[in-house]
Order: C-alpha cells, then sequence, then structure tokens
C-alpha cells in the first residue's frame, strides 16, 4: 500500500515509520529544509542539540516505550535538577519543601495556598469545568490576590501576552500536572531526563529506519493541493511533480489543511474559529561558565524581555556540549506578533539588556557564540472554550485521515503527547493499513 504524509515532524516520522514496519511504501512531504519540525536540531558550532529546549519526564510512559522501541533506550539518562525563581530582582531556590517554606516574596498564608493550589490542579482530572473560567479569576480564587499579582500575573505575561486574559485555566492546570510528575515523592527533588545526542539522533533513528524499509522522505518539499482520484486513491501535488496514493495522513495545522485540500475530501466546522497559535523566539546562548545551577529559572520580572530561562547544562552532562554551557531564552509571542521577525541583532540586543539585569558580571568575553532560532506555531492558544472552538475536522473520503497537535484540547504541546495521538491512531485505524 502507498501512503502519502504531509508534515514532517516527529509525528509524521513516528507514523512512518509504525506504516513502513508494516510493509506499507510510505513517503512524507516536508516544507523546511530539516526534518523533525520543533523537535529538530541545530549546529551550535562545538556541538550539535536540540533546537528548542525539550526534557523528559518519568511520566512519559508513550515516549519512553517508544525510545526503547527503535533502540535507543540505553541513550535514556536520568538528573536531579534545581528550579530558580527570579522575581524583586533576586534569584531564590525552589528546588525543595524547604526552600518553599522560606521563599520571601510570599507570606506563610500565601505560601500554604499556592501549596494547596498546586496540589489540586494536579489531582484534577475533569479539565472540561476549566475550560469555562478564565485563568486569571481562577488563580486570583485559589491563590488569593497578592500571589497572583506576585507571581502568576508576571509568568502569564511572561508566557502569554495579553492574551492571558482570554486563556482558560485549562492552560495553568496542564503545566502543572505534567511538571508535578517529574517530583519523586521520597526526596521532593525533579528528577529529568535528556537523550544523549539530543532529538538529533532519534530523528537520525528515524530516517534510517524508514529508508531502510523502502520510505521516502522529501525536504523543501511544500505540498500544493490534496485531491481524490477518479477511480480510487488520492493525489498529492508539490512544485515540481504529481504523486499517486492509496492512503494520506495530514499531520500539518488546519489553515494549512484548509488551504491545500479539496472540498470533496474534508469537511471543517466551524471554519471561521481560526486556531490562534502561540510562537516562540528561542535564543541560545553559549558560554564558557554557567549563568545559574538551575535547570530552569521562573522570571517573575517584567524588565525581563524573555520568558524564562533554561540552563540545559545543568541537566545534561557538558560531555554532550564540548565543554560549554548552553542555556536557552525564550520569548512566548503569538504566532502574529512582528517581533517574530526582527532581526536577529535586534533580538539579540534585546535580550542582552535583560541578561545584564539578571547577570551584571557577565561580560562580552564569556559568550562564546548566540543563536536566534524560531517557530512561528507552537502550540494552539487554550482560550475560553478552546474544545468547543476548534474546527471539527471530518474526512470525507476513506482513505484520508488528519491528526495534527489542534487536537490537543487538555494537554500542552510535548512529545510524550505526540507518541500518543500516534499510538491512538494507529490503534483506532488499524483496519485501515494493513
Amino acid at each position: 500500500m502507498k501512503i502519502g504524509i504531509i508534515g514532517g515532524g516527529l509525528m509524521g516520522l513516528a507514523l512512518a515509520r509504525r506504516l513502513a514496519a508494516r510493509g506499507n511504501a510510505v513517503t512524507v512531504f516536508e516544507r523546511e529544509k530539516q526534518l523533525g519540525g520543533l523537535t529538530t536540531y541545530h549546529d551550535y558550532g562545538p556541538f550539535f542539540w536540540d533546537r528548542f529546549y525539550h526534557v523528559i519526564l518519568p511520566s512519559d510512559t508513550y515516549l519512553i516505550r517508544f525510545l526503547n522501541e527503535i533502540g535507543l533506550g540505553n541513550r535514556l539518562h536520568w538528573s536531579k535538577t534545581l528550579t530558580g525563581f527570579y522575581v524583586d530582582r533576586q534569584f531564590h531556590s525552589l528546588s525543595s519543601s524547604l526552600d518553599f517554606l522560606t521563599f520571601p516574596p510570599l507570606s506563610l498564608l500565601g505560601k500554604l495556598r499556592l501549596a494547596l493550589t498546586i496540589l489540586y490542579c494536579a489531582r484534577i482530572n475533569d479539565w472540561r469545568r476549566l475550560e469555562q473560567v478564565s485563568v486569571e479569576d481562577w488563580l486570583i480564587k485559589t491563590c488569593g490576590l497578592r500571589t497572583y499579582e506576585k507571581i502568576w500575573k508576571p509568568l502569564l505575561l511572561a508566557k502569554l501576552g495579553e492574551s492571558y486574559k482570554r486563556v482558560s485555566a485549562v492552560f495553568i492546570w496542564s503545566i502543572i500536572k505534567r511538571m508535578y510528575s517529574a517530583r519523586e515523592t521520597s526526596a521532593q527533588r525533579e528528577h529529568l531526563g535528556y537523550i544523549s545526542g539530543s532529538y538529533k539522533v532519534v530523528l537520525e533513528r528515524l530516517e534510517e529506519s524508514i529508508h531502510a524499509a523502502g520510505g521516502l522522505l522529501f525536504t523543501q518539499t511544500p505540498v500544493k493541493r490534496i485531491y481524490p482520484d477518479d477511480s480510487s486513491g488520492l493525489w498529492i501535488t508539490d512544485s515540481a511533480n504529481k504523486h499517486h496514493f492509496d492512503r494520506v495522513i495530514f499531520t500539518s495545522p488546519v489553515n494549512f489543511l484548509q488551504d491545500i485540500c479539496s472540498t470533496d475530501l474534508v469537511k471543517v466546522e466551524n471554519a471561521n474559529n481560526r486556531i490562534e497559535y502561540l510562537g516562540v523566539i528561542c535564543m541560545a546562548l553559549i558560554t564558557r561558565k554557567p549563568l545559574t545551577p538551575y535547570y530552569i529559572v521562573n522570571i517573575a520580572d517584567e524588565r525581563i524581555p524573555f520568558t524564562g530561562l533554561i540552563g540545559m547544562t545543568n541537566l545534561v552532562s557538558m560531555q554532550q556540549t564540548g565543554g560549554y554551557h548552553l542555556t536557552f531564552l525564550p520569548k512566548y509571542v503569538m504566532s502574529d506578533d512582528p517581533l517574530l521577525r526582527r532581526s536577529d541583532e535586534e533580538l539579540y540586543e534585546m535580550f542582552l539588556k535583560g541578561l545584564q539585569l539578571m547577570f551584571p558580571d557577565l561580560k562580552q568575553e564569556d559568550i562564546e557564540s548566540v543563536h536566534v532560532n524560531r517557530a512561528f506555531k507552537v502550540q494552539p492558544l487554550q482560550v475560553l472554550n478552546y474544545s468547543a472552538l476548534v474546527p471539527n475536522v471530518t474526512t470525507q473520503h476513506q482513505d484520508f485521515f488528519v491528526l495534527n497537535t489542534a487536537q490537543f484540547v487538555n494537554s500542552t504541546l510535548n512529545n510524550n503527547e505526540v507518541i500518543h495521538a500516534v499510538e491512538t491512531f494507529m490503534n483506532n485505524h488499524s483496519s485501515r493499513f494493513n
């Protein structure tokens, strides 16, 4: 059976591998130069590592099983990490219960309410009722106004900008529930994982297995149109060629689906409800010394232009990074924000001012190199009643299938959820791909 897959991110490649292993002739179409999507890698000079920061949690059972399945389980390493908080122009550790109890910005009552909120949030399973209340209202009700103004509001502004006012409580629930699972009950310390060699080795392993099964991977090949054949199967056209397939699976965003698919292939209800996406600017700083001892620093300071600080080499061995320290500085904005189109030089100048505020002793000679990466569509913005607003995609053709991240209505976008979605898809449609 000939199967075409639109999108060469982790979702598309994992699908391709599963289908090729069943003896299908698989072809993947990717518009970018490099496979992997948000999971792709970058050449930092002395080493390769992920273009955007990724971490694996002990609860990421689908992803861990997948890594074992493709023979990379031995490359998964675990580390104890530290968490920091930057507020009132000072760094504070929040890596243990004692750190939390002595956290200066909050009163004892504020700390108690914050702890109870996190515990309560981590145990909520019925997420649908949270869709009907704004994240601001929910956090004020559970934590109190002072804790919200001091801690949560700056974080929401950093992550979402002014759009946070339209976001439901599902947004914070999904983040807390995922990260809470990273804490070991015995030590109450974060236990996080990474893949030796970065996701580059995962993507290379997937490419190898797809090629070995006779599959094809086309990069820099944007699809122009998908339409049904008059007799059976479907046609895919790119800028130069026309390809016939027995089945086609679409893994790209819904708005792209509407642009290239004929109306007799797919029906999109609520098509006018265009999904809003968050984009990200992710500056990677290569330095000769660490900035902090923390893996993650949450920043509650509106003067700082980036969302947080990810000390990657406080998680991964420095053997992975050629002896240099790697720090990610992400800035989340809406996908149409002009900031995403600023030059690397402009963004570096803006971020450097924030770094100098946080680290006045940081010198230019301490910085080996700077790399600015961007992604315009990272994840959908989970506004109030998001699940009801998501365009309902119904395929009108028995050989056309859709699987994409817009369908993630109650979780953050992460690689575990991607692999979970692939497994669910294969289980639900197994008979159609034998």
